[in-house]
């Protein structure tokens, strides 16, 4: 089969679509043929090197994917060839006392599909049954390749972390995969959403998908704007998955006992907190990481009914995956950025 794999450390010119050994499905397994990948930034990091995590090399990134079973391996009845499926990348280790809790995000062996073992920017990959889902009838390979990295993050980081509740005020800092998947399911729970984006054209797309307001957090006093449009209350919680370029704006916009979530830091992780708000204004600073098993499938139920749509900014060919992760990381995408196969 082909996989497109990295030998060294590098920008996207490290790429090359091998030939490699096509992968059989041991006991508990399943192979899957892959229709479309969803690429986060995670793939970027892995590819240019993440500070003090060992990746094998050569290896191959993608946790995002979605295919048909191509073949089975011994023991396994849920799933058989033909199936449409989804594969959950969180590949949680079943026996700790998280896992057995089912808060699997806490998960004491934790890996990542892409990162600490081979992902699915390849034609076929095997992966453990358990961690696959059947897709929703009629659901495009693209849509779900969209899902569990940036769905089922702002999933978890709004409903189960940040208690997100109807009409509160929500401020959305970025444009990305988790970013607008959170201001879809902002809207789902009767939230009132703020964007505060890269730039104004993303702006209007965001107000498209249901912001009643969003700028560009490069030329608006964040703060300042959110204040102005809540009558001085300030964001009830803000989702901030960009770190360093906007931190300090979201907390200066997040009102009196407001929750700031983050899960993530795309342009840094040295951040600056001002404890004064922290503590006059009795903030919270809730971390989020990842998603459970639940949580993954009442996100999938709700994009199957049709309540939460999937936003594709580009797709690529698989084949193009240098240039698919350059625009990724460069161009700013609204929504996500999907291989196809």
């Amino acid at each position: 089969m082909k996989a497109m794999r990295f030998h060294q450390h590098g920008g996207p010119e490290v790429l090359r679509w091998d030939d490699v050994p096509t992968p059989s499905p041991g006991p508990g397994e399943v192979r899957i043929r892959v229709k479309a990948l969803g690429l986060n930034h995670l793939d970027i990091f892995v590819r240019e090197g993440m500070p003090g995590v060992e990746t094998s090399l050569p290896h191959i990134t993608g946790g995002d994917v979605a295919g048909t079973v191509d073949a089975v391996g011994e023991g396994v009845q849920v799933f058989a060839a033909g199936d449409a499926v989804l594969v959950n990348p969180a590949l949680n280790c079943g026996q700790c006392e998280y896992c057995i809790a089912g808060d699997t995000p806490r998960c004491l062996k934790s890996r990542t599909l892409g990162e600490e073992v081979d992902g699915g920017m390849a034609e076929y990959i095997v992966v453990p049954a358990r961690h696959c889902l059947l897709m929703p009838q009629g659901m495009a390979f693209e849509e779900a390749a969209c899902l569990p990295i940036a769905y089922g993050t702002a999933w978890r980081m709004l409903l189960t972390r940040g208690g997100l509740r109807p009409m509160e005020t929500v401020l959305i800092m970025g444009s990305g995969g988790v970013s607008v998947a959170a201001l879809q399911i902002a809207r789902l729970c009767g939230a009132r959403v703020i964007m505060a984006v890269g730039s104004e054209e993303k702006a209007r797309k965001a107000e498209a998908f249901g912001a009643e307001l969003a700028f560009s957090y490069r030329d608006t006093d964040v703060a300042r704007a959110v204040r102005q449009h809540t009558q001085k209350r300030g964001a009830d919680m803000v989702v901030d998955s960009v770190g360093a370029a906007t931190w300090q704006a979201s907390q200066l916009a997040l009102g009196k006992g407001g929750r700031l979530v983050c899960c993530g830091a795309t342009t840094g992780y040295d951040l600056t907190t001002d404890a004064r708000y922290l503590f006059v204004r009795e903030q919270s600073l809730i971390g989020s990481n990842g998603w459970t098993d639940r949580e993954l499938r009442d996100m999938l139920a709700a994009v199957g009914a049709g309540s939460v749509k999937p936003v594709i900014d580009r797709t690529f060919p698989v084949t193009e995956a240098a240039a698919a992760e350059d625009y990724l990381e460069h161009h700013g995408a609204f929504g996500k950025v999907v291989l196809t196969f």
